[in-house]
C-alpha cells in the first residue's frame, strides 16, 4: 500500500515542476519533498525522478503513480463528502483561497462566523489572485476559491469545477485633489486618455482591465506605475505621481488627497465562489457558502438573487 502524502508530493512536483514549486505549494521544506519521493522511489522499487542539469523530470513510472494520485484523491473526497453528508454537518478541514480584497472585505468575517457556527470545521485561509486560486482547487490544494472576472475580462473555468455568483464589484477613478478634474462628477476614459496610471503588474488580471478599458478609444493607457497592492497604489496615487481605478470591495479610508470619482461607464467585476463539483455535496462546502453570502458587504457593491447560484 501506498502512502497518500507520499503520492500527494509527487503530484505536487507532476503539477508544479520542480520540487521547490511542490514544496511551496504543500508548505513543506524543499527537503521534505525529496525525503517524500525518495521513500516512495523505495517503496516501488522504481526511480521517479530524472534529475539532469538542474532540471527534474518525471519518469514513466512516476506519470503513472501521479495519475493514480489524481483517481485515489477524487476517491476520498467524494468518500469525505458522503461521511459529512451523513454526520448532516460540516467537519474536516475546508482551505479557501481568496484575492487580497475580497480577505478584507469579507472573507475574514464569514471566516469568524464558521468558526463560531461550525465547531468540528478547521477553516484555513490562502490569499491568493483568482487565477491561481483556480489552479488550487483543481488540485486538490484548497477546497473553494473567490475569484472575480472583470466585466471586459471574462475569467475561464476549468469544466471540472463548480461555480456561485457572490455578488457584483463596481470600480471608481481615483485622482489627486489637485487634478483638474477632481471636482468632476463624473469621468469618462476619454476624460482620462492622456494620464499617467498607477496599476497591478503586466499578467495580472485587474492590468489587463484597464488595457481593454481603453481599447475602444484606440489607445493603451500609460501604465506607468505597476504596484499590485491596493494601498501602495494609494499611496502613490496621494503623492500625485498618477491616477488610478479602485474598486470598492475591502477600500480602506482614503487620504484627504485623494478624490474618488465614478467613472462612466462604471467598471464592475463579478465575483464568484468556485469548488470541484465532486464536492458538491460535502455540507463544508454549503456551510462556506452560506457565510460568503452573509457577509457579503452592502452599499455600492451588489448581491445576486439566491437562485443565481
Amino acid at each position: 500500500m501506498f502512502d497518500l502524502n507520499r503520492l500527494r508530493a509527487l503530484r505536487a512536483v507532476a503539477t508544479h515542476g520542480s520540487v521547490t514549486g511542490a514544496a511551496a505549494a504543500l508548505g513543506y521544506t524543499p527537503s521534505a519533498v525529496s525525503q517524500q519521493i525518495a521513500k516512495l522511489e523505495r517503496e516501488t522499487g522504481s526511480e521517479l525522478l530524472d534529475r539532469q542539469g538542474g532540471k527534474v523530470e518525471l519518469t514513466p513510472a512516476a506519470w503513472l503513480l501521479a495519475e493514480a494520485a489524481d483517481e485515489v484523491v477524487a476517491v476520498l473526497e467524494r468518500t469525505r463528502s458522503r461521511l459529512e453528508e451523513q454526520r448532516d454537518q460540516p467537519t474536516g478541514r475546508l482551505v479557501l483561497a481568496a484575492f487580497p480584497t475580497a480577505c478584507r472585505g469579507f472573507a475574514a468575517a464569514a471566516l469568524a462566523g464558521l468558526a463560531r457556527g461550525h465547531r468540528a470545521l478547521d477553516c484555513r485561509l490562502v490569499e491568493s489572485d483568482p487565477q491561481r486560486a483556480i489552479g488550487l482547487v483543481v488540485r486538490g490544494e484548497a477546497d473553494l476559491a473567490v475569484v472575480h472576472d472583470w466585466h471586459n475580462t471574462p475569467l475561464t473555468l476549468p469544466p471540472s469545477l463548480s461555480v456561485a455568483e457572490l455578488g457584483e464589484d463596481i470600480a471608481d477613478a481615483a485622482l489627486p485633489a489637485g487634478h483638474p478634474l477632481a471636482d468632476r462628477e463624473v469621468v469618462t476614459p476619454y476624460d482620462l486618455r492622456d494620464e499617467r496610471w498607477i496599476g497591478q503588474s503586466s499578467g495580472a488580471m485587474c492590468h489587463e482591465w484597464l488595457v481593454r478599458s481603453f481599447a475602444g478609444l484606440g489607445i493603451a493607457p500609460d501604465i506607468a506605475y505597476q504596484v499590485d497592492e491596493y494601498a501602495s497604489q494609494v499611496t502613490l496615487l496621494a503623492a500625485g505621481l498618477g491616477v488610478t481605478m479602485l474598486p470598492r470591495l475591502g477600500r480602506a479610508p482614503l487620504p484627504p488627497t485623494v478624490r474618488v470619482i465614478p467613472m462612466q461607464p462604471a467598471p464592475s467585476r463579478q465575483l464568484s465562489a468556485v469548488w470541484r463539483s465532486q464536492a458538491d455535496r460535502r455540507p463544508a462546502i454549503h456551510a462556506t457558502l452560506a457565510a460568503l453570502r452573509a457577509h457579503w458587504p452592502g452599499g455600492n457593491s451588489r448581491q445576486p438573487p439566491r437562485e443565481a447560484a
